[in-house]
């Protein structure tokens, strides 16, 4: 064979792996994501009557959505404890143990016994399972972005970094589009009785699927190679945290925005549509699946463009749009028009929220060196959504209540947020011309650290 032939031939088999690590990020974020939004919708629509029966319909479903915020609580934990074993074992083993955890969490909430059969117990147990899901997708999210970035050639990190983004989309249609096709199937009575427990139950299988993917991934190149010079960071979360305070905290407030208005336009939307505008259920998550399968394109398709203008502009377009659709999000809302209702949801989802959630994977992980990457993508994404997304619904909820049953001050709490957002990342550098895998000045600093009496390591 000659050296022509090899080269060709160590090129197509790159090309064959990078297909794979990208679709096994997707196949298995899709997986989590479902998992984790199935929640949210069951929070918006039952759980206020099944687990907090003897409560006021309102005060039910700030009940249900404050259980629903405990998964984001839980997720800078698992962020943390998933971040620091990635940075220090591998990326690949750390994929298969949080879709375990989710998945398992998740198929348990399908057989939880509601508060009709045991009481005060059955709400406690539902928020220890979410504080596991939680866990799971806290420590999902870096590995499956760092997987497919650090794969990914240099040029085309942002649309190989937004396919494991694009499960959120797809989770979003699966489970919104589950809960609406059992709903219709069985009827509400026999809904609220077993029906909505199915989409739970099916979570095992897709468990498995999920695994029989991961499992056959290879550690990224840029890991080995840390690997391979032993120059491993020996405290992850401390070092990102000493070596890159203004990255974390940057990442921190682009994410406001992302996240937050997020779940105000796929969760709380749903108990507003139902609950304050009296419309029917089947109006409003019909937008969100409309929304979720168009993000199925834009995401790769902002995530693609960011590689040739840029993450920069991109994220700061998105943040602008939300900020400027804030109150027309709500008029169109109220119009109770089912067709202005989706276009509403559509633009503040595939517009304002897609321009920063398609090139924010390849992003976060350019603005931290590899010993440290995972961990850093870990804390600044999930710290964020703690008080971004996780309060969102809940404090959306108790502003409309306090407005008097009007969205005006929901609208002004997402416009804050995007200013937030806006402000963070006027300050967030540029990174799409980066080399992933050069040492930056920080990351030599470190690896002088942890090996002082030894030979110099190329780093």
């Amino acid at each position: 064979m000659s050296k022509v032939e090899q080269i060709a031939g160590q090129k197509a088999g790159q090309t064959r792996s990078l297909k794979q690590v990208v679709l096994a990020s997707f196949i298995g974020t899709t997986i989590e994501w479902y998992d984790f939004f199935l929640y949210g919708t069951a929070a918006a629509l039952v759980f206020n009557e099944l687990f907090f029966p003897e409560a006021e319909p309102l005060i039910g479903t700030l009940l249900a959505l404050s259980t629903y915020a405990v998964g984001f609580a839980a997720r800078p934990l698992g962020g943390v404890v998933f971040g620091h074993f990635g940075d220090r074992i591998g990326r690949k083993s750390m994929l298969v143990i949080s879709l375990l955890i989710m998945g398992l969490a998740t198929f348990s909430i399908g057989v939880l016994p509601t508060f009709a059969s045991i009481g005060l117990a059955a709400p406690i147990l539902l928020v220890l399972l979410r504080f596991a899901q939680g866990i799971g997708v806290g420590g999902e999210w870096g590995g499956a972005v760092l997987m497919a970035v650090e794969h990914a050639p240099k040029g085309r990190r942002g649309f190989f970094g937004s396919w494991p983004q694009m499960g959120v989309p797809a989770g979003l249609m699966l489970s919104t589009g589950a809960f609406a096709l059992m709903r219709t199937v069985t009827g509400e009575t026999a809904f609220m009785d077993w029906g909505w427990r199915v989409p739970f139950l099916l979570s095992i299988v897709l468990v498995g699927v999920g695994l029989f993917v991961r499992l056959r991934l290879m550690e990224t190149p840029a890991f080995q190679r840390v690997r391979e010079t032993r120059t491993e960071a020996p405290k992850p979360i401390f070092d990102v945290i000493k070596l890159y305070p203004r990255e974390v905290l940057t990442a921190m407030g682009m994410r406001v925005a992302e996240n937050g208005a997020f779940y105000i336009l796929t969760v709380f939307v749903l108990a507003y549509g139902e609950d304050t505008l009296g419309l029917g259920e089947s109006t409003m998550l019909l937008g969100v699946v409309i929304a979720a399968a168009i993000g199925l394109f834009t995401v790769p398709l902002w995530g693609a463009l960011s590689d040739r203008v840029g993450r920069k502009k991109l994220y700061m377009a998105g943040a602008v749009v939300t900020l400027l659709w804030a109150f027309p999000l709500f008029g169109l809302i109220d119009t109770k028009s089912p067709v202005l209702i989706w276009l509403a949801i559509v633009i503040g989802v595939n517009l304002g929220h897609d321009l920063m959630y398609g090139p924010q994977a390849a992003y976060y992980a350019e603005l931290f060196g590899t010993r440290v990457r995972y961990s850093g993508a870990s804390l600044g994404y999930q710290f964020a959504s703690v008080f971004a997304g996780g309060v969102a619904p809940l404090v959306a909820t108790a502003l409309l209540a306090a407005g008097g049953e009007r969205p005006w001050l929901v609208a002004l709490y997402m416009t804050g947020m995007a200013i937030i957002t806006i402000v963070a990342t006027w300050f967030a550098d540029e990174t799409y011309e980066v080399e992933l895998e050069e040492a930056q000045p920080e990351e030599r600093k470190l690896v002088k650290e942890t090996r002082p009496e030894r030979e110099p390591v190329a780093v």
